[in-house]
């Protein structure tokens, strides 16, 4: 059966520049040969949903119509990759603006710095004064992704569990799944993990709209630590948080 969109399926692929180097993958081996792995990240593959913006809209226009078990690549570009270069995302900061940022570092030609809430690269520094830019970093770039359609989920929990581990990067998390109720126990390290903060607001919609269930409860679980514990897995929280 062809996919369709609001279909959920799991990919695996990998993303090349024009010149063939490899940004992205979900093979660890390629990942760790082309130097972009990442120890805390999850290979193997990932889960989406067509038509959701769960990836690049060239690829995911090019889901539709395949069939689980299709293999094959497509060169996608700027538009409908990671945008074309807009010179009017490219702006003339202060560098007094970003002191706290800096501390004892000096900025310098590809120091990445958050404005405003704003994430960029600086170009070119002008005495006191940043050129920075606020395009994505692959902006203008036309790219090419061989894929292959693994798998459709056809189960409610596999779905859920599916969606989860896409936003979160955590494969086990604890659900149950009626006609009426999602509940999804929340891990208490999640208590500091900004990442899962500012998603859950979207997973929550997502599941709720894609599995036709209703309700949707997120329950946080605080099983026994001890004080030093609960330091631990904040540092650790907060080390992923800085390298995402």
């Amino acid at each position: 059966m062809a996919i369709e969109k609001g279909d959920f399926i799991n990919i695996a692929y990998t993303g090349r520049f024009e010149d063939g180097q490899v940004f992205d993958t979900t093979n660890e081996e390629l990942a760790k040969e082309n130097g972009i792995f990442n120890p805390r990240g999850m290979y193997g593959g990932d889960v989406v949903i067509v038509g959701s913006g769960h990836t690049i809209r060239g690829l995911d226009e090019d889901f539709i119509g395949k069939e689980v078990g299709y293999t094959g690549s497509l060169e996608i570009p700027p538009e409908k990759a990671f945008g074309a270069h807009n010179p009017t995302l490219v702006e003339s900061i202060s560098i007094t603006k970003i002191t706290a940022q800096l501390k004892d570092t000096r900025p310098y030609p590809g120091m990445e710095i958050e404005v405003d809430g704003k994430k960029g690269v600086v170009q070119k520094i002008i005495g006191r004064r940043l050129r920075v830019d606020f395009n994505h970093a692959l902006s203008g770039r036309t790219v090419t992704y061989e894929y292959t359609i693994e798998k459709k989920l056809e189960e409610p929990l596999e779905k859920a569990k599916g969606l989860m581990s896409l936003y979160t990067g955590a494969s086990n998390i604890e659900m149950e799944i009626t006609s009426e109720l999602i509940r999804v126990i929340i891990p208490i390290e999640f208590s500091f993990n900004q990442r899962w903060l500012i998603s859950k607001g979207r997973i929550a919609h997502e599941l709720i709209e894609n599995l036709g269930i209703p309700n949707l409860e997120f329950v946080e679980k605080y099983p026994y630590v001890t004080k030093d514990t609960e330091v631990e897995e904040a540092e650790a929280s907060e080390e992923d948080e800085s390298e995402e």
